[in-house]
């Protein structure tokens, strides 16, 4: 198939401009001028490249009454996240192995509506199972240093994060709370004695574990959803003395006030928790300044039974918010307010990513890239119905909430999204 399409605002690497894209197959062929002959104008929308979502948990298999690739991967597109990358908890077995990831892409296989590449997970006791599963194509590996809530995969220690970072020369992604500086959550609806539980000193200290383990080894490592605006002059510094260190953080971090949070509301919670608005400015911060190089969805379901509504305890609740559909618009609302561009959407939440994980052909509108293609409207506005998300359990923290952005039409490789999953795995050495 061929085609070409024009708009107003082609977001573009070096910006947006109004321009005409020709697609042939399933790549861009050719950028041209937008009063280029065309098939389809998107007149005002805006034409942005698919977004990469390198943080969500799809639990499948295992837990597929959690979450499942159909589900995860049709509200991803919906969303317009063009390529997931799949955590490896918590589906059963997690993927610590390469016999767990052929599990893993057998229960995924033919059911997938966007690109997908997973990760392998570090764990106590597998750290000579990780050359293989590098080499069977995961784009790197996923370590908790503190309780990760199941199980199967439990947290390293900082020697045992040391013996990883040794194992293999791989991208290391760190889920970073200190457990001797979190304090036990007393049964309570009150979100704010939850949020005492879980400090910014702890994460600070296990941010500070990660990096000084990763001088040691000559390791690359990047810190999972920061939540603590503290920890931001840690990676400075590490940066500063050639520590490969980076960061991620949520929509949830960057638009929610910890401070608001109804009782009872268990969809709020999530580890490490929503901040204070104050905690929230040093975030963006950290975004304008590069510190913060991409944000990513934490897309972590469970059964409404876990998230305890019925009690709203969140000592009991399970930690996890489900955002995969709504990280472009909850995004655009909050940057547009805070006077960032589209183009800085853009930079974080689809050319950061791939370029986290070294997908040179997703996140970005240029000649030879995958047509992995969005139609937004920046102008556009709704309010968050939850019957309307297509994960398999519609809680969410953003119900009733207006945005502003509204994604019209998602093509994956050339192609619209539609009702076929025609979605592949993408492997680390490849793309």
């Amino acid at each position: 198939m061929s085609f070409t399409l024009r708009s107003k605002q082609v977001h573009l690497p070096q910006g947006p401009r109004p321009a005409t894209l020709t697609v042939d197959g399933e790549r861009i062929a050719a950028i041209g001028p937008y009063d280029a002959p065309c098939d389809t104008d998107l007149a005002d929308l805006a034409l942005l490249p698919g977004l990469v979502d390198t943080h969500v948990h799809v639990n499948e298999p295992g837990r597929t009454e959690w979450e499942g690739f159909a589900t995860a991967t049709r509200a991803a597109a919906a969303g317009g996240v063009t390529t997931i990358v799949d955590m490896p908890l918590n589906s059963l077995p997690p993927t610590t192995s390469v016999a767990a990831l052929r599990e893993k892409q057998a229960a995924a296989a033919g059911q997938c509506f966007v690109d997908v590449g997973f990760w392998g997970g570090a764990v106590p006791g597998n750290a000579g199972d990780l050359p293989a599963l590098h080499e069977a194509g995961v784009f790197g590996f996923k370590s908790f240093l503190v309780d990760s809530g199941v199980p199967e995969f439990p947290p390293l220690d900082a020697a045992g994060l040391g013996l990883a970072f040794a194992a293999v020369d791989a991208l290391f992604v760190v889920h970073a709370e200190d457990p001797a500086a979190l304090r036990p959550a007393p049964p309570s609806r009150a979100y704010a004695d939850f949020l005492a539980s879980r400090p910014p000193a702890a994460e600070v200290s296990a941010v500070g574990t990660a990096l000084s383990a990763a001088a040691t080894a000559g390791a690359r490592v990047h810190i999972l959803h920061l939540s603590a605006a503290d920890a931001l002059r840690l990676l400075r510094q590490a940066r500063e003395d050639g520590v490969r260190a980076s960061a991620e953080t949520c929509p949830h971090y960057l638009t929610l006030d910890g401070l608001a949070v109804p009782d009872g509301a268990t969809e709020f919670k999530c580890c490490p928790p929503i901040r204070d608005p104050g905690n929230q400015d040093g975030l963006w911060a950290g975004l304008a300044d590069g510190t913060i190089s991409i944000v990513v969805s934490d897309h972590s379901p469970s059964t409404p039974a876990l998230k305890r509504r019925d009690s709203g305890d969140f000592a009991a609740a399970w930690g996890g918010i489900a955002s995969l559909q709504l990280g472009l618009p909850v995004m655009w609302t909050a940057a547009r307010e805070r006077g960032f561009t589209l183009a800085d959407v853009v930079r974080w939440m689809s050319t950061g990513p791939a370029d986290l994980v070294g997908l040179r052909t997703k996140g970005r509108l240029v000649v030879g890239a995958d047509a992995d293609l969005v139609a937004f409207d920046p102008t556009g506005s709704f309010v968050v119905d939850p019957s309307r998300l297509y994960h398999r359990h519609p809680v969410t923290p953003y119900a009733a909430t207006p945005l502003s952005g509204v994604v019209h039409r998602t093509w994956l490789r050339g192609a619209p999204v539609g009702d076929d999953p025609r979605g592949r795995f993408l492997r680390r050495d490849v793309h």
